[in-house]
């Protein structure tokens, strides 16, 4: 069995580059959320933190809390046939548990920390990348950064995917700190 990797934490922690060391590494790649992104432009809505909200949450009342899991789970399926598999951003706490339960030992979870007034300036920082349909890296305010934490943390369970992770990764410093947690973690789960 190939493994899946669910990388979790809140926004600007440094999910995507996580997701993109173990993609240059042959890992299949999955956006758990890119079903939210996906929704937003099918009902022809502007992409932002209240219309992702809406719709992350629109999802879950459709589909129950670990939507996502269960919405992804064939394509997460699929690309384990073909290998190993990255799935950047795991969210609710009954998304880590239906799939926990569906890959058991196969299944590892890492959580990247940074503090908030880190992940917000991060944020602000960002720029609007020019052709990226999929909308993975975007700015946001200091203001929608701490919406979306708090309305990940109370109204999504993310809480408990960061509580459950198998790793934690503090991404505190600057980019060899963060690389060298990473290639070890890498070397641990592929081992």
């Amino acid at each position: 069995m190939n493994k899946l990797v669910c990388i979790t934490g809140l926004v600007g922690a440094g999910k995507s580059v996580l997701s993109d060391y173990f993609l240059k590494n042959d890992f299949k790649y999955l956006r758990l959320g890119q079903i939210t992104i996906d929704e937003i432009l099918k009902r022809g809505l502007p992409v932002n933190e209240a219309n992702e909200r809406f719709v992350r949450e629109d999802l879950r009342k459709q589909h129950g809390m670990a939507a996502f899991a269960i919405l992804n789970l064939p394509k997460v399926e699929e690309l384990l046939k073909e290998g190993n598999v990255i799935l950047d951003g795991l969210y609710s706490f009954e998304e880590y548990k239906v799939l926990k339960e569906k890959f058991g030992d196969d299944l590892a979870v890492i959580a990247v920390y940074a503090s908030p007034k880190l992940r917000y300036e991060r944020l602000g920082n960002r720029k609007v990348v020019e052709g990226d349909t999929n909308v993975r890296n975007r700015p946001l305010t200091v203001e929608e950064a701490k919406s979306r934490d708090f309305s990940e943390i109370e109204n999504l369970n993310k809480g408990g995917t960061i509580a459950m992770a198998d790793y934690t990764i503090l991404n505190t410093k600057d980019l060899d700190f963060l690389q060298a947690q990473v290639e070890e973690v890498f070397g641990e789960i592929v081992m």
